[in-house]
């Protein structure tokens, strides 16, 4: 079955986005409880591409149905999981790049959705925050994703952030969207 063409983030409104996310269809992975069967000879770097026995998975609609089987497990660990296999994959970071964002509104009546890597949209909000945690790098922004799972936000959508930032009610500063604040400038001392 072919792979849906993503649609085009800019010519999105929020609420187009939105029924887009509630039509997304993942399997029940958290439902699916297999022996487990190895190694998948897989990872995911940090810069979200996907390398399956040290070779870049070139094809977008391949990596678009391994993440729709991606788990994280309780321990941390991912895997890659069906009815009646789970295999090991490595995730250097986080096994999602949010590399693009479409913000409306702004203050307390902001909303900011959020397209992955993988072609998946993710509105920021209550159930799924954005957080940032603090590396040699610099700020690292994360978005919560689904089942413990996290997108990096790539620099260039953090610089997007930034410039929409503001003080909240704490005098934190950070960006609000569909309801919630989150702060954007790590605490103080914080590490990742």
């Amino acid at each position: 079955m072919p792979m849906e063409p993503l649609p085009d983030l800019a010519t999105l409104s929020l609420a187009e986005i939105a029924r887009l996310v509630e039509e997304q269809r993942l399997p029940p992975v958290d439902k699916w409880n297999p022996t487990h069967c190895g190694d998948s000879e897989m990872r995911i770097a940090r810069d979200g591409t996907w390398y399956h026995q040290g070779s870049p998975i070139g094809r977008e609609a391949m990596v678009r149905l391994f993440a729709s089987i991606l788990r994280r497990e309780p321990d941390g660990s991912h895997v890659l999981v069906t009815p009646v296999e789970k295999l090991d994959i490595t995730v250097e970071d986080a096994p999602f790049v949010a590399v693009e964002l479409k913000a409306e509104g702004s203050g307390r009546d902001a909303r900011l959705a959020f397209r992955l890597n993988t072609g998946d949209l993710v509105t920021a909000g209550e159930a799924n925050p954005l957080r940032v945690a603090t590396g040699e790098d610099g700020p690292r922004p994360y978005l919560a994703v689904r089942g413990g799972m996290e997108a990096l936000v790539s620099r260039s959508v953090y610089y997007e952030l930034a410039d929409r930032a503001e003080a909240g009610d704490d005098g934190a500063i950070g960006v609000w969207s569909d309801g919630a604040f989150f702060a954007i400038e790590p605490p103080a001392g914080a590490t990742s």
